[in-house]
């Protein structure tokens, strides 16, 4: 008896489903039409929201939903109209605005695929365009070149070639570092000698100038190798503001940093090779 119950509750709850869609009025929209409208309309709203100087006025807003309506051969009243009349069915609307949602994300993802692998192929042009010696005059740590930081290393011949007097330095200017948030930031000199190697390295904390000094040659012995590097530890994107402008690897007479007051006065450690790790 009870399973009559049950399907005939069933058979009742279906033939409403059914009788409510076939007296859906003409000017409501049908489901299949009115997802696909939702997922423009929820596409327009979002390109509104994320480009404010693109839409920075009510009529060009309206002008983005006025050309969605053109589109789907529908009207601003149309669609008012299906909108009250789906959610007057609540189950169904929220089933259709459910499925919605779900394209939308498979197209952010799909999105988000086809950006990464742009952007990965650029680095790597990037990487092969330049020598593993290139220093860039300015870095930025922003949403476009989501990089953590860059790094160089001079051999001999390079040194030779790029460092013409005994002292030098490896310098920048910092703009960006929130006054109350200190990023993991972080830039290193390692300068390389036959029998010894200096660390000098400096953690970047507020916006300054910064300077890490090094030698061509100390107490019997010569310079053979300088590797630097700035990298800066951003998992979620806090610091995506900060700069890094007039990098440069030289004599301090040859740059303007030399005349800045506040400089930087960076830690040294100093390692022999007997039984060194320099990595």
């Amino acid at each position: 008896m009870n399973r009559k119950v049950a399907a005939s509750l069933l058979t009742s709850v279906i033939l409403s489903i059914l009788f409510s869609f076939c007296n859906r009025p003409k000017e409501v929209l049908s489901r299949k039409d009115m997802e696909k409208l939702m997922y423009d309309i929820y596409v327009a709203e979002a390109m509104i929201e994320n480009d404010y100087q693109g839409f920075n006025t009510p009529e060009k807003k309206e002008a983005l939903i006025r050309d969605v309506f053109r589109k789907h051969q529908t009207t601003q009243a149309q669609w008012d109209t299906s909108l009250s009349w789906y959610s007057d069915r609540i189950d169904i609307y929220l089933k259709m605005n459910d499925s919605v949602k779900a394209r939308l994300q498979r197209h952010q993802k799909a999105s988000e695929q086809v950006l990464n692998q742009q952007l990965q192929q650029e680095q790597s042009l990037t990487a092969r365009s330049y020598s593993s010696s290139y220093i860039p005059s300015n870095y930025s740590f922003d949403e476009i070149n989501p990089k953590n930081g860059f790094r160089f290393r001079l051999d001999t011949t390079e040194i030779a070639q790029k460092i013409n007097s005994n002292g030098f330095d490896f310098g920048f200017d910092v703009i960006g570092v929130p006054a109350h948030s200190k990023p993991d930031l972080r830039a290193v000199l390692m300068l390389e000698y036959n029998d010894t190697v200096i660390y000098r390295s400096e953690f970047i904390a507020e916006n300054r100038s910064y300077l890490l000094h090094g030698r061509k040659y100390i107490s019997n012995d010569t310079i053979r190798g300088i590797t630097g590097f700035v990298r800066l530890q951003d998992t979620i994107g806090m610091f995506r503001n900060i700069r890094l402008n007039n990098i440069f690897l030289g004599h301090p007479n040859d740059s303007v940093h030399s005349a800045l007051p506040n400089m930087s006065v960076s830690q040294e450690r100093i390692l022999m090779d007997e039984g060194m790790e320099t990595q």
